[in-house]
C-alpha cells in the first residue's frame, strides 16, 4: 500500500478524498493504536492486581468470621467476594483480549497485512468496551475512542485497497479471539482466587485454613 510508509510518493488518503487535509501514515496510525491498548491493558493489569489484594483481604475476614461461629458476617464478606470476582473475571478477560489484539497490531505493523486482520481486531476492541463499560468507565470510554480509529483505517483500507469489508468472516475471527481470552481468563481466576468456604450456622469441626496460590 502507497501510503503505508511516510517516505512514499502518494499518500493513500489522496485517493480516499481528494482536498482533505493530509493524514499520517497508515503505519503510524496503528503505531499510535497500539500505544493507546498497551496503556488500556496497563490500567486493567493495574485494577486486576487491586482486585486480587482486596479479594484475599475479604477471604482472610471471611475465614475469621466462619472461625467465630459469625455466620451473618461471614455472609455479607462472602456475597461481597462473589461480586469482586464478577468484576475480576471481567477485566481479566478484558486485559487478556486487549494483549492478542495489541499482538495482532504488531503483526499488521511488521508484515502489513492489513485488510485480513484489522476488522477482527476493531470488533474485539468494540466488544470488551461495551462488556468493560459498567466496571471501568475511563477505560471502556478510550476504547471507544481506539474502536473509531479502527473502524476509520479498516473502511481506509477497504477503499483503497477494492477489497470488501467481509463482517461475517470478521465477527467470527472476533468471537474467536474472545473464547481464547475467556479460557484463559477461567483458567487464571482459578489460580488467583481460591474456592470459597460455604457459610455455615453448623459447628466447625476445625478452622477452615485459606489456600491462596503461591
Amino acid at each position: 500500500m502507497k501510503n503505508w510508509e511516510r517516505d512514499r510518493k502518494e499518500p493513500l488518503i489522496n485517493r480516499l478524498s481528494a482536498g482533505v487535509h493530509r493524514q499520517e501514515p497508515l503505519k503510524e496510525r496503528i503505531s499510535q493504536v497500539v500505544y493507546k491498548l498497551r496503556v488500556q491493558q496497563h490500567r486493567l493489569e493495574g485494577a486486576n492486581q487491586k482486585t486480587q489484594a482486596h479479594d484475599k483481604n475479604l477471604f482472610e475476614k471471611l475465614v475469621q468470621s466462619q472461625m467465630s461461629k459469625d455466620n451473618a458476617r461471614s455472609v455479607m464478606y462472602a456475597n461481597e467476594i462473589a461480586e469482586i470476582r464478577k468484576m475480576a473475571k471481567i477485566t481479566v478477560r478484558s486485559e487478556l483480549a486487549l494483549e492478542q489484539v495489541t499482538l495482532r497490531l504488531e503483526t499488521i505493523q511488521e508484515f502489513g497485512d492489513v485488510a485480513a486482520l484489522m476488522g477482527p481486531v476493531a470488533g474485539v476492541v468494540h466488544q470488551i468496551k461495551s462488556q468493560i463499560s459498567g466496571v471501568m468507565p475511563e477505560v471502556s470510554y478510550e476504547l471507544g475512542e481506539i474502536s473509531e480509529s479502527l473502524n476509520g483505517m479498516v473502511m481506509e483500507v477497504g477503499e483503497a485497497t477494492g477489497q470488501g469489508f467481509d463482517m461475517e468472516a470478521s465477527g467470527a475471527e472476533a468471537t474467536k479471539i474472545m473464547g481464547e481470552a475467556n479460557t484463559i481468563a477461567e483458567q487464571r481466576m482459578r489460580e488467583k482466587f481460591p474456592d470459597l468456604p460455604i457459610p455455615t450456622t453448623a459447628t466447625l469441626e476445625r478452622p477452615i485454613e485459606p489456600t491462596f496460590p503461591k
